[in-house]
Parts: C-alpha cells; sequence; structure tokens
C-alpha cells in the first residue's frame, strides 16, 4: 500500500463496519490515512534490530491461521531498507505456524519489546533466502503501550538451538492448558481478511489482569476487548473471516500454547457476566491445540503490571 493516499479507504469493510458501529469512520478514515504506511520509518527501523522476540501470524494451506513467538539475539530482525524488514531465522518443523512460511506467502509481524511498553506491526510478503527471510512490506503502523506488562527478558540457551521437548497435540484445551489459559495476563491473536483477491495477516497483543479470558464449559474462550485504538484491525477481520488463531505463553517456563479455530464477535456481550473496562467482547473455540514445552529460548520475569490492565477486571468480580 503506498502512502499517503487510498484510493477508497485505508480500512476494509471489516474495519469500517465497526468503525461505522461505534461513530468513530469519519476520524478513522483521517488517522488510517496519516498512520498507515506502505514503508517503514526510520524510527521502526531502528526498533525492529532491538527486539529479542518477534510474534509472527501465518496461515496454512487449510486456511487456519496460526500465531506464534519466535526469539533470536538482538539483530536477528533489521531494516535493509524502508521497504523490507530481514529476519535471520531458521525454519522450525516443530512450530505449526511454519506451514504458512512459505515463499510469498503472506505474514503477520508484530514487533513488542516487553521491557519497555513498545510495539509495531506490519504484513506483508515473505520472501525466503539462505538465512531466514524478507517481510516486503505493504502495512506498518505503530500502537499505543496499553495493557503491556513490563517484563525483563534472558537468554537461557542459544536461541539457534530448538527445544528438545516434542509437541503434544490435542482438539481442545486438556486441564494444564486450560490453567495456562485462565492465569494468563497476555496472549496474541492472529487474523486476516482476503481484500480484493489479496491476503491481510495480522498479529496483535491483548492483555489485562490474569483471568481476563474466560474457558467455558463448551470450549469456547471468551475475551473482553478494552478501550484502544479503534483501528479495529483484529475484529474487523473477524467479521469478514471466522478464522482465527491464538498463542499463549508461560512466560516462566518457555511453553508456548498455539491454537487455531473460529472467532465471532458478541455485540451484545455474554448474557451471564461482565468485566470491568470492557468495551464489547468476542470469543474463540480451538479446533487444533499444539503445546510446545521450552519452545521459547527466553525467559521472562515480571517486573511492573501496565496501569492499564490493573484498571480493568476479570471473570471472578
Amino acid at each position: 500500500m503506498d502512502d499517503p493516499a487510498f484510493v477508497r479507504s485505508p480500512w476494509h469493510e471489516g474495519e469500517l463496519a465497526l468503525q461505522r458501529r461505534y461513530g468513530v469512520e469519519t476520524r478513522m478514515d483521517e488517522v488510517g490515512r496519516r498512520v498507515l504506511r506502505g514503508h517503514l520509518i526510520d524510527q521502526h527501523r531502528d526498533f525492529y534490530p532491538l527486539l529479542p522476540m518477534v510474534v509472527l501470524a501465518a496461515v496454512d494451506g487449510e486456511g487456519q491461521v496460526w500465531p506464534t513467538l519466535r526469539a533470536g539475539h538482538p539483530g536477528f530482525l533489521r531494516a535493509p531498507d524502508a521497504h523490507r524488514l530481514t529476519v535471520a531465522l531458521a525454519r522450525d518443523a516443530t512450530d505449526p505456524a511454519e506451514a504458512g512460511m512459505n515463499d510469498g506467502a503472506a505474514l503477520g509481524l508484530l514487533g513488542i519489546d516487553l521491557s519497555t511498553r513498545r510495539r509495531n506491526r506490519l504484513n506483508g510478503t515473505l520472501r525466503r533466502h539462505d538465512g531466514g527471510f524478507d517481510v516486503v512490506v505493504e502495512q506498518s503502523f505503530g500502537n499505543c503501550p496499553k495493557y503491556i506488562q513490563l517484563r525483563e527478558p534472558r537468554f537461557i540457551r542459544d536461541p539457534a538451538l530448538p527445544s528438545t521437548a516434542a509437541p503434544v497435540t490435542g482438539a481442545g484445551l486438556d486441564a494444564a492448558a486450560r490453567r495456562l489459559v485462565e492465569g494468563a495476563d497476555t496472549f496474541f491473536v492472529g487474523t486476516y481478511a482476503d481484500v480484493d483477491g489479496h491476503r491481510q495477516v495480522d498479529v496483535s497483543h491483548r492483555g489485562g489482569r490474569p483471568g481476563f479470558v474466560r474457558v467455558g464449559d463448551d470450549g469456547w474462550l471468551t475475551i473482553p476487548d478494552f478501550a484502544g485504538n479503534r483501528f479495529f484491525n483484529t475484529l474487523g477481520n473477524i467479521a469478514v473471516n471466522a478464522r482465527a488463531g491464538l498463542v499463549f505463553a508461560d512466560f516462566s517456563t518457555g511453553t508456548l500454547l498455539q491454537m487455531t479455530g473460529e472467532a465471532e464477535l458478541l455485540p451484545d456481550g455474554p448474557a451471564d457476566a461482565s468485566v470491568a473496562g470492557a468495551e464489547r467482547y468476542w470469543r474463540f473455540r480451538p479446533k487444533c491445540v499444539v503445546r510446545r514445552d521450552d519452545a521459547l529460548p527466553i525467559r521472562y520475569e515480571l517486573t511492573e503490571w501496565s496501569p492499564f490492565a490493573l484498571a480493568t477486571g476479570d471473570w471472578a468480580k
């Protein structure tokens, strides 16, 4: 997408529908034309090489979206020019997201620094080469630091060395997976939309108090949507395409819980309970769940809660 002009709108129909519903369409049109760029600005080019971890989302051959967390020593991400982000990562056969990370695939990427709360997003096309791949930028934009808990990282092994634990795959959440989800204060969600024959993949951060994600007896996860930038990238994608994927991390052990399935918006909210601070709700039902113990070569120590997260509630209250 070339900036600053858009033929019609910087947003697709799903995003526009939600912006209209909440009365922000005109304002978001102006904001989108200003902040959505078809290139990396210098600030973002300087930011990505500082990161020890990146969040990716890819779509496999069956149309299922898989988000993942991948790590490397700072510098494994770099921007040789304003239109490419180079990612020095070897392929990982244990990661279900790899099925969608072939040459020419659409990819969503979130650079997030948990030690500073900075985050920037982009999407584009993956181009494989020796040593990793490039992401050819289509959309690039910044995000605010809301709901990000501060965490300090440390590597416990060379990130080039994979985990020795075998992935465990299931159709739903077992007891251990349920405990991880219900105790989480952070997760990442991947979604996508096919716009005029072109695929846009997005991956974003969600945070709150531990317990802000509810696991129902029917297997659905219900998630509050707190006040944000009103872009509605995630929910707008869900409005036009019910497929989504989630990844939860146990930051103390490096375990990743990846799942793909279906999502839906709940415009009227759940009937039986509510969460303080929620402006709306959505829910997700996993169809395939992969637990990868010790997948992350990083451990994160919580150092400070987000004041925005502490101002919200949980289902127990």
